[in-house]
């Protein structure tokens, strides 16, 4: 496939709650011949512990991206124009870097993203749980927050303001997306 035929692929990164799912599900389904890829529907092999992965470096060859590489290529040879990806890695595995056209960082105020994530994933917890939870993020969890913003965010052609509306995040990606594509014709 040549290059003006190959849709262009915008990966969106960002800390945990940073709101890369509903962004790249608002892209996908706001956008003309578009498809998206949600790293999070991958059972993939990895490292069995997070935290202890960030603190030896955090390489991201140590995750197996086949499965996930694999639906991509599946997704290149459909007559698209667009493959947003919910995608942590941005430029720095080698399995996909070839494939980004362009990477884009939401920068969430890591206190907004703590909230939407305890608001997403402990709705039915107990006040325990939900203070455990919070107890494990201040202890040890920041650590894999900062780890995306000091790692990631650097390599990332595109930042964006989190606390900004999904609305205007996907306007600003695609104004970005169609010079891009301007630029290749």
């Amino acid at each position: 496939m040549n290059n003006l035929n190959k849709p262009i692929t915008i990966a969106i990164a960002g800390v945990s709650g940073g709101g890369k799912t509903a962004l790249t599900t608002h892209l996908a389904t706001h956008t003309n011949n578009a498809k998206a890829l949600f790293f999070d529907d991958y059972d993939l092999d990895g490292p069995d512990d997070v935290l202890e992965w960030i603190n030896r470096g955090a390489n991201s060859h140590e995750w197996n991206l086949e499965p996930f590489v694999a639906d991509f290529m599946e997704l290149l040879k459909q007559p698209l124009e667009y493959i947003f990806l919910d995608y942590p890695f941005a430029y720095q595995h080698t399995q996909m870097k070839e494939f980004i056209d362009l990477a884009v960082f939401i920068e969430t105020p890591l206190d907004l993203a703590l909230a939407r994530r305890v608001s997403r994933d402990f709705q039915n917890s107990s006040g325990e749980e939900i203070v455990a939870q919070v107890n494990h993020y201040a202890s040890h969890g920041r650590r894999a927050y900062l780890n995306m913003i000091e790692t990631i965010q650097p390599d990332s052609d595109l930042l964006v303001d989190g606390t900004l509306t999904i609305e205007s995040l996907a306007d600003h990606i695609m104004e970005k997306g169609g010079e891009y594509h301007r630029g290749r014709t």
